[in-house]
């Protein structure tokens, strides 16, 4: 199986959330950081790029560059409360995910592809999710490796979508310029260009031990990255906290047995991404957001851990019981905390959950090797004939 790499990256992060909170700010060029003589840019929106503001730039500079610039104060809480729900989705689209920063992570997605007809499609979808979730901007590289990933999600901002395929590494390399390289800073650019070393080409056409000869063992690391060479593994080392699932809804939901199909929809994503990580959620969330925007969530926990459906649902069907219902529904989420990893605690039901378990495994075996559709629960079935019927929302699986 071959290796394939996913670099997700968000589109000028913080500017992004600031225009997507005050929508008078769309459209706008927008400059995060202070404005004072020591203040220093923090993000620019793509309309203050196009006048050459950058991150790290004095913003006595940004103002000079771009008058009109409106410049904000950074609001980080609001910033990692985006990132939180961004990370979250890019766990249940990888085994191993590597997060770089706030708005940026690795992901394996080797074995994916049993789930998505092609690379495309994986990065559409991530992308789609977070925009619907989220309602920020990625953009997704894929490639054989972690510094071509980075790289492709680069080559198409805003919004872009690139994938490296191989046997065209070298190909797509070759006309960038050496400062395209990772780990290539100014200092390294211009000694390189000084060399004769202009763009990523020359570098492959140079002679055996030249570079070696001008950068020591550093010169060997160039040639390998310039080649598209890149054997670093995915270092997954954050603990996962929570795992759910959220949507909101087109049109405000009021048929109880709507709601109830939506909350087993939410409570088997939440299992099978359980299952995925080999976790178990001793509590389990229930959130609920009407038309009026007025925002409820209950909890409650159990002695035993569970990454059964059937049991999050239940779960979610008492906590249902405890929000007074009189309006319409905007958003239903579940989430599942308080997690662990390892054999569940021994019980008098232990041994029937374990078989209900392992039938679960199963189904998600099935389903990875012959795709979503191949084994559904009723009311999954009843979701696509809805939507199939044109009644239904429009949800990305």
């Amino acid at each position: 199986m071959k290796r394939w790499i996913m670099h997700v990256d968000m589109d000028a992060f913080f500017a992004s959330v600031e225009q997507r909170d005050n929508p008078e700010l769309r459209g706008k060029p927008v400059i995060v950081g202070g404005d004072s003589r020591r203040g220093v840019v923090a993000t620019a929106s793509y309309e203050a790029r196009k006048f050459g503001v950058h991150s790290a730039m004095p913003s006595l500079k940004a103002h000079e560059l771009c008058p009109e610039g409106i410049f904000v104060r950074p609001r980080f809480d609001a910033y990692k409360k985006a990132s939180d729900e961004i990370h979250q989705i890019m766990l249940h689209y990888a085994d191993a995910y590597e997060p770089i920063s706030l708005d940026e992570a690795f992901l394996d997605i080797s074995g994916m592809g049993e789930k998505y007809k092609t690379l495309g499609a994986i990065g559409r979808a991530i992308k789609k999710e977070i925009y619907d979730k989220v309602h920020l901007v990625a953009s997704v590289g894929i490639a054989p490796n972690k510094f071509l990933a980075k790289m492709a999600s680069d080559m198409d901002k805003p919004d872009g979508l690139f994938i490296i395929p191989y046997g065209k590494e070298k190909e797509i390399l070759a006309p960038l310029p050496v400062r395209r390289l990772w780990g290539v800073g100014k200092v390294t650019e211009k000694r390189l260009i000084a060399s004769g070393y202009k763009t990523i080409a020359d570098i492959q056409n140079a002679p055996p031990g030249e570079l070696e000869s001008l950068f020591g063992s550093r010169g060997g690391e160039l040639r390998a990255l310039a080649f598209g060479k890149d054997d670093r593994p995915i270092e997954s080392e954050r603990k996962i906290k929570s795992i759910g699932d959220e949507e909101t809804y087109e049109h405000d939901l009021t048929d109880p047995e709507e709601i109830d199909r939506q909350i087993a929809i939410h409570s088997d994503i939440v299992a099978q991404r359980l299952r995925k990580h080999d976790l178990t959620a001793r509590t389990i969330s229930l959130k609920i957001r009407f038309g009026s925007f007025e925002t409820v969530m209950r909890s409650m926990s159990r002695e035993d851990g569970t990454n059964l459906q059937e049991e999050i649902y239940a779960m979610c069907q008492e906590l249902l019981q405890r929000i007074p219902i009189r309006e319409g529904i905007r958003l239903i989420g579940v989430t599942g905390s308080n997690l662990s990893s390892g054999p569940r605690m021994t019980s008098l039901f232990s041994h029937d959950w374990e078989k209900r378990e392992k039938a679960a495994r199963a189904m998600d075996e099935i389903q990875k090797k012959f795709g979503r559709q191949a084994l559904r629960k009723g009311f999954w079935l009843e979701e696509e004939a809805k939507k199939d019927s044109g009644k239904g929302k429009n949800k990305d699986e």
